[in-house]
């Protein structure tokens, strides 16, 4: 990898990092304005129907190149341009292109690949109406905002901004420029809680109380991606921060339960700890000489973080994050209410008088082939319409097609997307809030409320047929 690329990386791994929000910088300072004369409230949001979707993307390593190959399969979309700091990676993609559009839907994908900032050149020349970014995280936030400025739509890789600055000019740019700017949490459109979504809405566990997310995942391999791949960048993050800096894949689903930032309840406040950093420096001495740069670097980020939330309204939601014990995977996906409870990991379910054709009270969980009769009568229609389909396609399960499936659907139908600037914003805050907690002894953060009081005018997420 040549010194250009090495100074990229260098300097994007560790935007953000430790100094995004220090704890003796009050909190005032982000809690919000009045909305600027004549921006555009983007809650329900509805830009013109598209009768094709030009897509562009930049970053197309990991996660990207899934993104490009589901999206070049989609009905209605067009693959314009790819920017990649490396060029194999860029025409692995638009050969993928040319093959699922069997040689004619995606047949001119130009490559932007010359440097650091050619995606700047591409958003200039090709003129995309949808941008999807999944680059190192500290891009996000400048590459989101360049292309909205530059007329397009932009679905951006989570978390979708690392500072509460870059997060109110997100909201800012999204509401001057009248367009889309929506963090791609692709686990709201798995199976379980697409179900469980449903099941809220139409009161099966009665009113809502409390939350469990979480995203534990032990990923201490990507460490051995040293020059190159997702551990290349990421391992800086976890040396030098320390809070919960992956929140949304857990928090997503479980704030849509409780309409979170939509009709009555919002986000208050975060309480954050952090356990002892032990980890990431054995896996280091462990797996690489004493003289790597994997065994300078001082890792202060704790192997677990727990956080506490408090919303509006009293609710509670515990969110968790560990990419470092070795345990098996999790999200909890718990959601409690006044008649009953819906868990993960695995599905399991309990309802006061018990779950039909399972169990007869609420002291056993209905799990397994027990719940037949619970997804027989509570399957999301859009996975019953979509679900199939998506299990073919993959991407985690088929979660990865839903969503991007939906993002076109919406944007040729000129509907609101699912997921908006403001759910995004509000979910990434967990990150620098929790920094600023850890760093605090655990103080209470309150969260800016980034919809500036328009969220009590935003409808529910609607159950999509």
């Amino acid at each position: 990898m040549n010194s250009n690329r090495r100074n990229f990386l260098k300097k994007t791994s560790l935007v953000g990092a430790g100094i995004a929000l220090a704890p003796n910088i009050s909190q005032a300072n982000f809690l919000g304005t009045d909305r600027p004369y004549s921006a555009q409230y983007m809650g329900g949001f509805a830009a013109p129907k598209l009768d094709k979707v030009r897509f562009a993307f930049i970053g197309v390593g990991a996660r990207g190149s899934g993104h490009v190959s589901q999206i070049a399969a989609i009905e209605g979309t067009e693959v314009v341009a790819i920017s990649d700091l490396y060029e194999d990676l860029a025409k692995k993609s638009a050969n993928v292109c040319k093959e699922v559009g069997k040689g004619q839907r995606h047949k001119k994908v130009k490559l932007y690949t010359d440097g650091e900032n050619d995606w700047k050149k591409m958003l200039k020349e090709e003129k995309p109406d949808a941008v999807i970014i999944a680059t190192p995280w500290g891009l996000h936030a400048p590459m989101a905002i360049a292309a909205m400025n530059a007329g397009s739509h932009a679905f951006v890789e989570v978390p979708l901004a690392l500072t509460l600055q870059e997060m109110w000019d997100i909201v800012d740019t999204s509401e001057k420029t009248k367009k889309h700017c929506m963090m791609m949490e692709n686990v709201n459109y798995g199976r379980d809680e697409l179900l469980y979504l449903n099941m809220c809405r139409k009161g099966v566990i009665g009113e809502l109380l409390h939350g469990e997310a979480a995203y534990i995942h032990e990923l201490r391999f990507q460490m051995n991606e040293v020059d190159r791949g997702t551990g290349s960048w990421r391992t800086p993050h976890y040396a030098h921060r320390d809070g919960n800096l992956y929140p949304t894949h857990g928090l997503g689903p479980v704030a849509q339960y409780m309409n979170i930032a939509r009709t009555e309840d919002n986000f208050k406040f975060i309480n954050s700890f952090s356990s002892p950093a032990k980890g990431r420096k054995l896996y280091a001495e462990k797996n690489f000489p004493a003289d790597h740069k994997w065994n300078k670097l001082d890792y202060k980020g704790g192997d677990i973080n727990t956080s506490i939330i408090k919303s509006t309204l009293g609710r509670t939601i515990m969110v968790q994050w560990d990419e470092t014990s070795p345990r098996p995977y999790t999200r909890h996906n718990m959601i409690q209410g006044t008649k009953g409870t819906l868990a993960g990991f695995p599905t399991r379910i309990a309802l006061e008088g018990g779950v039909e054709g399972a169990t007869e009270d609420h002291h056993h969980w209905a799990e397994g082939e027990g719940l037949a009769k619970i997804y027989e009568k509570y399957e999301h229609p859009l996975y019953k319409r979509v679900g199939e389909l998506a299990r073919k396609m993959g991407g985690h399960g088929g979660m990865d097609f839903i969503m991007l499936f939906r993002i076109v659907e919406c944007l040729r139908n000129g509907e609101p997307l699912d997921q908006n600037v403001y759910e995004g914003c509000l979910w990434s805050a967990v990150s620098p809030l929790s920094e600023a907690s850890v760093a605090a002894n655990g103080a209470p953060q309150e969260f800016p409320d980034f919809t500036r009081g328009a969220y009590k005018t935003t409808a529910p997420l609607g159950i999509i047929s």
